[in-house]
Protein backbone atom coordinates (compact mmCIF):
# COMPACT_ATOMS: atom_id res chain seq x y z
CA UNK A 1 0.00 0.00 0.00
CA UNK A 2 1.22 3.47 -0.84
CA UNK A 3 0.16 7.02 -0.16
CA UNK A 4 1.25 10.35 -1.61
CA UNK A 5 2.63 12.98 0.74
CA UNK A 6 2.42 16.46 -0.79
CA UNK A 7 3.61 19.80 0.57
CA UNK A 8 1.66 22.31 -1.48
CA UNK A 9 1.92 26.01 -2.10
CA UNK A 10 4.68 25.87 -4.73
CA UNK A 11 4.20 27.21 -8.26
CA UNK A 12 4.94 24.48 -10.80
CA UNK A 13 7.20 25.27 -13.73
CA UNK A 14 9.08 23.37 -16.40
CA UNK A 15 8.41 20.77 -19.06
CA UNK A 16 6.37 17.56 -18.94
CA UNK A 17 5.95 14.88 -21.59
CA UNK A 18 2.41 13.49 -21.95
CA UNK A 19 2.03 9.74 -22.39
CA UNK A 20 -0.22 7.67 -24.61
CA UNK A 21 -3.98 7.82 -24.21
CA UNK A 22 -5.30 5.32 -21.67
CA UNK A 23 -8.75 5.22 -23.24
CA UNK A 24 -7.28 4.40 -26.65
CA UNK A 25 -4.75 1.87 -25.37
CA UNK A 26 -7.28 -0.28 -23.52
CA UNK A 27 -9.26 -0.77 -26.76
CA UNK A 28 -6.32 -1.06 -29.17
CA UNK A 29 -4.68 -3.84 -27.14
CA UNK A 30 -7.73 -6.14 -27.44
CA UNK A 31 -7.93 -5.15 -31.13
CA UNK A 32 -4.64 -6.97 -31.74
CA UNK A 33 -6.56 -10.23 -31.24
CA UNK A 34 -8.33 -9.59 -34.56
CA UNK A 35 -5.02 -9.48 -36.47
CA UNK A 36 -3.98 -13.05 -35.60
CA UNK A 37 -0.50 -11.71 -36.32
CA UNK A 38 2.27 -9.58 -34.81
CA UNK A 39 1.46 -5.98 -33.90
CA UNK A 40 3.96 -3.41 -32.65
CA UNK A 41 2.16 -0.91 -30.43
CA UNK A 42 4.08 2.24 -29.49
CA UNK A 43 3.42 5.05 -27.00
CA UNK A 44 1.64 2.71 -24.59
CA UNK A 45 1.31 4.38 -21.19
CA UNK A 46 2.93 2.43 -18.37
CA UNK A 47 -0.18 2.29 -16.15
CA UNK A 48 -1.95 -0.50 -14.33
CA UNK A 49 -4.89 -0.71 -16.77
CA UNK A 50 -2.48 -1.30 -19.66
CA UNK A 51 -0.52 -3.87 -17.67
CA UNK A 52 -3.77 -5.68 -16.88
CA UNK A 53 -4.72 -5.71 -20.57
CA UNK A 54 -1.32 -7.16 -21.49
CA UNK A 55 -1.74 -9.82 -18.81
CA UNK A 56 -5.16 -10.75 -20.19
CA UNK A 57 -3.68 -11.09 -23.70
CA UNK A 58 -0.90 -13.28 -22.30
CA UNK A 59 -3.35 -15.54 -20.46
CA UNK A 60 -5.41 -15.88 -23.64
CA UNK A 61 -2.31 -17.22 -25.40
CA UNK A 62 -0.67 -14.17 -26.96
CA UNK A 63 3.11 -13.87 -27.07
CA UNK A 64 4.19 -10.47 -25.70
CA UNK A 65 7.64 -8.94 -25.99
CA UNK A 66 8.62 -5.65 -24.41
CA UNK A 67 10.69 -3.64 -26.90
CA UNK A 68 11.00 -0.58 -24.66
CA UNK A 69 9.13 0.88 -21.70
CA UNK A 70 6.31 2.14 -23.92
CA UNK A 71 6.55 -0.23 -26.92
CA UNK A 72 5.35 -3.85 -27.03
CA UNK A 73 5.27 -6.49 -29.74
CA UNK A 74 2.10 -8.54 -29.40
CA UNK A 75 1.69 -11.78 -31.37
CA UNK A 76 -1.90 -13.04 -31.20
CA UNK A 77 -1.43 -15.78 -33.83
CA UNK A 78 -1.82 -18.67 -31.41
CA UNK A 79 -4.60 -17.39 -29.16
CA UNK A 80 -7.13 -20.18 -28.75
CA UNK A 81 -8.99 -19.20 -25.58
CA UNK A 82 -12.15 -17.06 -25.59
CA UNK A 83 -12.65 -16.64 -21.84
CA UNK A 84 -11.10 -13.81 -19.83
CA UNK A 85 -10.58 -14.82 -16.21
CA UNK A 86 -12.95 -13.34 -13.66
CA UNK A 87 -10.10 -11.98 -11.52
CA UNK A 88 -8.46 -10.07 -14.35
CA UNK A 89 -11.58 -8.81 -16.09
CA UNK A 90 -12.98 -7.35 -12.86
CA UNK A 91 -9.90 -5.17 -12.38
CA UNK A 92 -10.99 -2.58 -14.95
CA UNK A 93 -14.05 -1.47 -16.86
CA UNK A 94 -12.27 -1.66 -20.23
CA UNK A 95 -11.99 -5.45 -20.01
CA UNK A 96 -15.28 -5.57 -21.90
CA UNK A 97 -13.44 -4.66 -25.12
CA UNK A 98 -12.19 -8.24 -25.15
CA UNK A 99 -15.79 -9.30 -25.80
CA UNK A 100 -15.94 -7.48 -29.14
CA UNK A 101 -12.47 -8.60 -30.19
CA UNK A 102 -12.99 -12.25 -29.26
CA UNK A 103 -16.43 -12.28 -30.86
CA UNK A 104 -15.02 -10.74 -34.02
CA UNK A 105 -12.28 -13.35 -34.37
CA UNK A 106 -13.72 -16.52 -32.84
CA UNK A 107 -17.46 -15.94 -32.76
CA UNK A 108 -17.46 -16.27 -28.98
CA UNK A 109 -16.26 -14.42 -25.89
CA UNK A 110 -16.69 -14.37 -22.13
CA UNK A 111 -15.79 -11.53 -19.73
CA UNK A 112 -16.89 -10.60 -16.22
CA UNK A 113 -19.17 -7.63 -15.65
CA UNK A 114 -17.01 -4.48 -15.83
CA UNK A 115 -15.06 -3.24 -12.83
CA UNK A 116 -13.08 -0.02 -12.53
CA UNK A 117 -14.16 3.19 -10.80
CA UNK A 118 -17.52 3.38 -9.04
CA UNK A 119 -19.09 6.25 -10.97
CA UNK A 120 -22.59 4.80 -11.12
CA UNK A 121 -24.28 2.03 -13.11
CA UNK A 122 -22.34 0.93 -16.16
CA UNK A 123 -24.94 -0.84 -18.28
CA UNK A 124 -23.72 -2.96 -21.16
CA UNK A 125 -27.08 -3.05 -22.91
CA UNK A 126 -25.85 -0.90 -25.80
CA UNK A 127 -22.87 -3.21 -26.30
CA UNK A 128 -25.15 -6.23 -26.41
CA UNK A 129 -27.58 -4.40 -28.71
CA UNK A 130 -24.77 -3.98 -31.22
CA UNK A 131 -23.65 -7.61 -30.92
CA UNK A 132 -27.24 -8.77 -31.44
CA UNK A 133 -27.55 -6.64 -34.57
CA UNK A 134 -24.54 -8.53 -35.94
CA UNK A 135 -26.17 -11.89 -35.30
CA UNK A 136 -24.78 -12.78 -31.88
CA UNK A 137 -26.60 -14.21 -28.88
CA UNK A 138 -25.74 -13.17 -25.34
CA UNK A 139 -26.31 -14.27 -21.78
CA UNK A 140 -25.28 -13.04 -18.34
CA UNK A 141 -24.79 -15.69 -15.68
CA UNK A 142 -23.04 -15.44 -12.30
CA UNK A 143 -21.62 -12.05 -13.23
CA UNK A 144 -20.12 -13.29 -16.50
CA UNK A 145 -21.14 -11.94 -19.91
CA UNK A 146 -21.13 -14.50 -22.74
CA UNK A 147 -21.60 -13.77 -26.43
CA UNK A 148 -21.68 -16.26 -29.30
CA UNK A 149 -22.39 -16.35 -33.02
CA UNK A 150 -21.96 -18.96 -35.73
CA UNK A 151 -21.75 -16.27 -38.40
CA UNK A 152 -21.48 -12.51 -37.88
CA UNK A 153 -23.16 -10.38 -40.52
CA UNK A 154 -23.34 -6.63 -40.95
CA UNK A 155 -26.18 -4.80 -39.27
CA UNK A 156 -27.64 -1.37 -38.55
CA UNK A 157 -27.32 -0.06 -34.99
CA UNK A 158 -28.76 3.18 -33.63
CA UNK A 159 -27.43 3.60 -30.10
CA UNK A 160 -30.00 4.82 -27.58
CA UNK A 161 -27.31 6.83 -25.81
CA UNK A 162 -23.90 8.04 -26.89
CA UNK A 163 -21.49 5.48 -25.45
CA UNK A 164 -17.74 5.35 -26.01
CA UNK A 165 -17.53 1.75 -24.83
CA UNK A 166 -20.41 0.49 -26.97
CA UNK A 167 -19.10 2.32 -30.04
CA UNK A 168 -15.66 0.76 -29.69
CA UNK A 169 -16.97 -2.71 -28.92
CA UNK A 170 -19.28 -2.60 -31.95
CA UNK A 171 -16.34 -1.59 -34.15
CA UNK A 172 -14.24 -4.48 -32.86
CA UNK A 173 -17.00 -7.00 -33.48
CA UNK A 174 -18.00 -5.64 -36.90
CA UNK A 175 -14.69 -5.36 -38.75
CA UNK A 176 -14.77 -9.02 -39.84
CA UNK A 177 -18.55 -9.43 -40.08
CA UNK A 178 -19.84 -10.22 -43.57
CA UNK A 179 -21.30 -7.17 -45.32
CA UNK A 180 -21.72 -3.59 -44.16
CA UNK A 181 -22.39 -2.36 -40.63
CA UNK A 182 -23.76 1.11 -39.98
CA UNK A 183 -23.44 2.56 -36.47
CA UNK A 184 -25.44 5.71 -35.71
CA UNK A 185 -25.47 8.08 -32.72
CA UNK A 186 -21.92 6.98 -31.95
CA UNK A 187 -19.31 8.56 -29.70
CA UNK A 188 -16.84 10.90 -31.40
CA UNK A 189 -13.96 11.09 -28.91
CA UNK A 190 -10.35 11.16 -30.19
CA UNK A 191 -9.79 7.60 -28.95
CA UNK A 192 -12.67 6.40 -31.16
CA UNK A 193 -10.78 7.79 -34.16
CA UNK A 194 -7.54 6.27 -32.88
CA UNK A 195 -9.07 2.79 -32.67
CA UNK A 196 -10.50 3.16 -36.18
CA UNK A 197 -7.12 4.27 -37.52
CA UNK A 198 -5.39 1.30 -35.89
CA UNK A 199 -7.95 -1.18 -37.25
CA UNK A 200 -7.64 0.34 -40.72
CA UNK A 201 -3.86 -0.12 -40.47
CA UNK A 202 -4.62 -3.80 -39.87
CA UNK A 203 -6.69 -3.93 -43.07
CA UNK A 204 -10.16 -3.00 -41.82
CA UNK A 205 -12.49 -0.80 -43.86
CA UNK A 206 -13.91 1.83 -41.46
CA UNK A 207 -15.18 5.25 -42.44
CA UNK A 208 -16.74 8.08 -40.45
CA UNK A 209 -14.97 7.74 -37.10
CA UNK A 210 -15.18 11.13 -35.41
CA UNK A 211 -18.66 11.80 -36.83
CA UNK A 212 -22.15 10.68 -35.77
CA UNK A 213 -22.19 7.75 -38.22
CA UNK A 214 -19.55 5.06 -38.67
CA UNK A 215 -19.71 2.68 -41.64
CA UNK A 216 -17.77 -0.57 -41.56
CA UNK A 217 -17.42 -2.95 -44.50
CA UNK A 218 -16.38 -6.32 -43.19
CA UNK A 219 -13.17 -7.95 -44.40
CA UNK A 220 -12.21 -11.61 -44.24
CA UNK A 221 -8.81 -11.18 -42.66
CA UNK A 222 -6.80 -8.58 -40.77
CA UNK A 223 -3.02 -8.47 -40.43
CA UNK A 224 -0.41 -7.09 -38.09
CA UNK A 225 0.72 -3.46 -38.04
CA UNK A 226 2.94 -0.92 -36.35
CA UNK A 227 0.88 1.70 -34.57
CA UNK A 228 1.57 4.60 -32.18
CA UNK A 229 -1.18 5.60 -29.76
CA UNK A 230 -2.29 9.24 -29.57
CA UNK A 231 -1.32 11.43 -26.58
CA UNK A 232 -3.62 11.36 -23.57
CA UNK A 233 -6.06 14.28 -23.62
CA UNK A 234 -6.97 13.91 -19.93
CA UNK A 235 -3.42 13.56 -18.66
CA UNK A 236 -2.55 16.73 -20.58
CA UNK A 237 -5.57 18.50 -19.14
CA UNK A 238 -4.57 17.41 -15.65
CA UNK A 239 -1.14 19.03 -15.90
CA UNK A 240 -2.78 22.15 -17.35
CA UNK A 241 -4.90 22.34 -14.19
CA UNK A 242 -1.80 21.71 -12.05
CA UNK A 243 -0.13 24.73 -13.65
CA UNK A 244 -3.27 26.85 -13.30
CA UNK A 245 -4.03 26.00 -9.69
CA UNK A 246 -0.46 26.74 -8.53
CA UNK A 247 0.00 29.93 -10.61
CA UNK A 248 2.66 28.08 -12.54
CA UNK A 249 4.24 28.03 -15.99
CA UNK A 250 4.26 24.59 -17.62
CA UNK A 251 5.10 23.44 -21.15
CA UNK A 252 3.37 20.22 -22.26
CA UNK A 253 5.05 18.08 -24.92
CA UNK A 254 3.53 15.26 -27.02
CA UNK A 255 0.04 16.74 -27.21
CA UNK A 256 -2.47 17.35 -29.98
CA UNK A 257 -3.80 20.89 -29.34
CA UNK A 258 -6.94 20.19 -31.40
CA UNK A 259 -7.93 17.45 -28.94
CA UNK A 260 -7.52 19.88 -26.05
CA UNK A 261 -9.93 22.56 -27.32
CA UNK A 262 -12.85 21.93 -24.89
CA UNK A 263 -10.43 22.07 -21.94
CA UNK A 264 -8.38 24.96 -23.28
CA UNK A 265 -11.50 27.09 -23.82
CA UNK A 266 -12.59 26.71 -20.18
CA UNK A 267 -9.12 27.37 -18.77
CA UNK A 268 -8.84 30.54 -20.83
CA UNK A 269 -12.27 31.62 -19.62
CA UNK A 270 -11.04 31.04 -16.05
CA UNK A 271 -8.19 33.51 -16.59
CA UNK A 272 -5.34 31.25 -17.72
CA UNK A 273 -3.05 31.90 -20.66
CA UNK A 274 -2.63 28.99 -23.11
CA UNK A 275 -0.23 29.03 -26.04
CA UNK A 276 -0.49 26.34 -28.72
CA UNK A 277 2.30 24.96 -30.90
CA UNK A 278 2.48 22.00 -33.31
CA UNK A 279 2.73 19.26 -30.67
CA UNK A 280 3.13 21.23 -27.47
CA UNK A 281 1.26 23.73 -25.32
CA UNK A 282 2.23 26.22 -22.63
CA UNK A 283 -0.08 27.23 -19.80
CA UNK A 284 0.48 30.04 -17.31
CA UNK A 285 -1.58 31.97 -14.79
CA UNK A 286 -0.72 35.19 -13.01
CA UNK A 287 -4.06 36.79 -12.14
CA UNK A 288 -7.12 35.67 -10.19
CA UNK A 289 -9.26 32.72 -11.25
CA UNK A 290 -12.67 33.56 -12.67
CA UNK A 291 -15.81 31.49 -11.94
CA UNK A 292 -17.28 29.31 -14.67
CA UNK A 293 -20.32 27.31 -15.67
CA UNK A 294 -19.39 23.84 -16.92
CA UNK A 295 -21.53 20.95 -18.12
CA UNK A 296 -19.91 17.67 -19.07
CA UNK A 297 -21.06 16.23 -22.38
CA UNK A 298 -19.92 13.71 -24.99
CA UNK A 299 -17.15 14.94 -27.30
CA UNK A 300 -16.74 17.63 -28.53
CA UNK A 301 -18.27 18.86 -25.27
CA UNK A 302 -16.37 19.22 -22.00
CA UNK A 303 -15.04 15.76 -20.98
CA UNK A 304 -16.46 14.16 -17.86
CA UNK A 305 -13.00 12.89 -16.86
CA UNK A 306 -11.87 16.50 -16.41
CA UNK A 307 -14.81 17.47 -14.21
CA UNK A 308 -13.25 16.66 -10.80
CA UNK A 309 -10.04 18.49 -11.69
CA UNK A 310 -11.85 21.61 -12.89
CA UNK A 311 -14.06 21.56 -9.80
CA UNK A 312 -10.94 21.73 -7.63
CA UNK A 313 -9.66 24.67 -9.67
CA UNK A 314 -12.97 26.51 -9.32
CA UNK A 315 -12.81 26.13 -5.54
CA UNK A 316 -10.26 28.96 -5.70
CA UNK A 317 -12.11 31.17 -8.21
CA UNK A 318 -13.44 34.58 -7.17
CA UNK A 319 -17.18 34.03 -7.25
CA UNK A 320 -19.77 31.31 -7.79
CA UNK A 321 -19.26 28.47 -10.25
CA UNK A 322 -21.77 25.83 -11.35
CA UNK A 323 -20.67 22.40 -12.54
CA UNK A 324 -23.24 20.02 -14.04
CA UNK A 325 -22.33 16.38 -14.56
CA UNK A 326 -24.07 15.08 -17.66
CA UNK A 327 -22.50 11.60 -17.89
CA UNK A 328 -22.03 9.76 -14.57
CA UNK A 329 -24.37 9.98 -11.60
CA UNK A 330 -21.81 9.33 -8.83
CA UNK A 331 -19.04 11.62 -10.04
CA UNK A 332 -19.36 14.09 -7.14
CA UNK A 333 -18.49 11.59 -4.40
CA UNK A 334 -15.12 13.28 -3.93
CA UNK A 335 -16.67 16.62 -2.85
CA UNK A 336 -16.60 15.66 0.84
CA UNK A 337 -12.81 15.40 0.58
CA UNK A 338 -12.61 18.97 -0.73
CA UNK A 339 -14.95 20.25 1.98
CA UNK A 340 -12.47 18.73 4.45
CA UNK A 341 -9.93 21.16 2.94
CA UNK A 342 -12.17 24.18 3.43
CA UNK A 343 -13.91 24.23 0.05
CA UNK A 344 -17.46 25.58 -0.14
CA UNK A 345 -19.47 23.23 -2.37
CA UNK A 346 -23.15 22.30 -2.38
CA UNK A 347 -24.22 19.28 -4.44
CA UNK A 348 -27.81 18.74 -5.55
CA UNK A 349 -28.07 15.62 -7.69
CA UNK A 350 -25.94 16.18 -10.76
CA UNK A 351 -25.19 19.86 -10.04
CA UNK A 352 -22.46 21.32 -7.84
CA UNK A 353 -22.50 24.98 -6.78
CA UNK A 354 -19.03 26.17 -5.80
CA UNK A 355 -18.36 29.35 -3.82
CA UNK A 356 -14.71 30.23 -4.28
CA UNK A 357 -12.47 30.43 -1.21
CA UNK A 358 -9.12 32.18 -0.85
CA UNK A 359 -7.18 29.11 0.24
CA UNK A 360 -7.50 25.33 0.57
CA UNK A 361 -6.18 23.80 3.79
CA UNK A 362 -4.04 20.65 3.90
CA UNK A 363 -5.83 17.51 5.04
CA UNK A 364 -5.73 13.70 4.95
CA UNK A 365 -7.45 12.67 1.69
CA UNK A 366 -8.62 9.59 -0.20
CA UNK A 367 -8.48 8.85 -3.91
CA UNK A 368 -12.02 7.53 -4.39
CA UNK A 369 -11.52 6.82 -8.09
CA UNK A 370 -9.05 7.58 -10.88
CA UNK A 371 -9.98 11.18 -11.76
CA UNK A 372 -11.12 12.07 -8.24
CA UNK A 373 -7.70 10.88 -7.08
CA UNK A 374 -5.98 13.17 -9.57
CA UNK A 375 -8.21 15.99 -8.33
CA UNK A 376 -7.01 15.35 -4.77
CA UNK A 377 -3.43 15.71 -6.00
CA UNK A 378 -4.30 19.07 -7.54
CA UNK A 379 -6.00 20.22 -4.34
CA UNK A 380 -2.98 19.18 -2.27
CA UNK A 381 -0.63 21.05 -4.62
CA UNK A 382 -2.67 24.21 -4.05
CA UNK A 383 -2.95 23.88 -0.25
CA UNK A 384 -0.32 25.60 1.89
CA UNK A 385 0.93 22.70 4.00
CA UNK A 386 1.25 18.92 3.98
CA UNK A 387 -1.55 16.66 2.73
CA UNK A 388 -1.58 12.87 2.51
CA UNK A 389 -3.56 10.95 -0.11
CA UNK A 390 -4.49 7.31 0.52
CA UNK A 391 -5.67 4.65 -1.96
CA UNK A 392 -3.39 5.95 -4.69
CA UNK A 393 -3.76 2.69 -6.61
CA UNK A 394 -6.72 4.37 -8.34
CA UNK A 395 -4.49 7.18 -9.59
CA UNK A 396 -1.86 4.79 -10.95
CA UNK A 397 -4.54 3.24 -13.17
CA UNK A 398 -4.43 6.25 -15.48
CA UNK A 399 -1.35 8.37 -14.78
CA UNK A 400 2.11 7.21 -15.76
CA UNK A 401 4.84 8.28 -13.30
CA UNK A 402 2.69 11.07 -11.88
CA UNK A 403 4.94 11.53 -8.86
CA UNK A 404 8.10 11.75 -10.95
CA UNK A 405 6.51 14.08 -13.51
CA UNK A 406 5.26 16.45 -10.81
CA UNK A 407 8.65 16.37 -9.08
CA UNK A 408 10.16 17.38 -12.42
CA UNK A 409 7.92 20.47 -12.33
CA UNK A 410 9.10 21.40 -8.86
CA UNK A 411 6.31 19.84 -6.77
CA UNK A 412 7.13 18.58 -3.28
CA UNK A 413 5.53 15.13 -3.61
CA UNK A 414 6.68 11.66 -2.64
CA UNK A 415 5.41 8.12 -2.38
CA UNK A 416 5.37 6.58 1.07
CA UNK A 417 4.74 2.93 1.86
CA UNK A 418 2.00 2.30 4.40
CA UNK A 419 1.38 -0.96 6.29
CA UNK A 420 -1.38 -3.05 4.74
CA UNK A 421 -3.00 -3.52 8.16
CA UNK A 422 -2.81 0.17 9.09
CA UNK A 423 -5.97 1.53 10.61
CA UNK A 424 -7.72 3.71 8.04
CA UNK A 425 -9.19 7.00 9.11
CA UNK A 426 -12.95 7.35 9.47
CA UNK A 427 -14.76 7.77 6.21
Amino acid sequence: MEKFVIRGGKALSGDVVIGGAKNAAVAILPATILAADKCLIENLPCISDVMASLQILSELGASIRMISKNTYEIDTTHIDCTEVSNELSRQMRASYYFLGALLGRFGAGQVAMPGGCNLGPRPIDQHLKAFTALGAEDSVEYGMIRVRSNHLTGGHVFFDTVSVGATMNAMLAAVKAEGQTILENVAREPHIVDLANCLNMMGADIHGAGTDVIKIRGVKELHGCNYSIIPDQIEAGSYMVAAAITKGDVMLHNVIPKHMEPITAKLRAAGCQVEEFDDSMRITRTGALKPLKIKTMPHPGFPTDMQPLMTVLLCLAEGTSIVTEGIWENRFRYVDELIRMGASIQVDGQVAVIEGVKQLMPAPLRALDLRAGAAMVMAALAADGVSEIDETVHIERGYENIVEKLQGLGADIRRVDTPVNAVTRAM
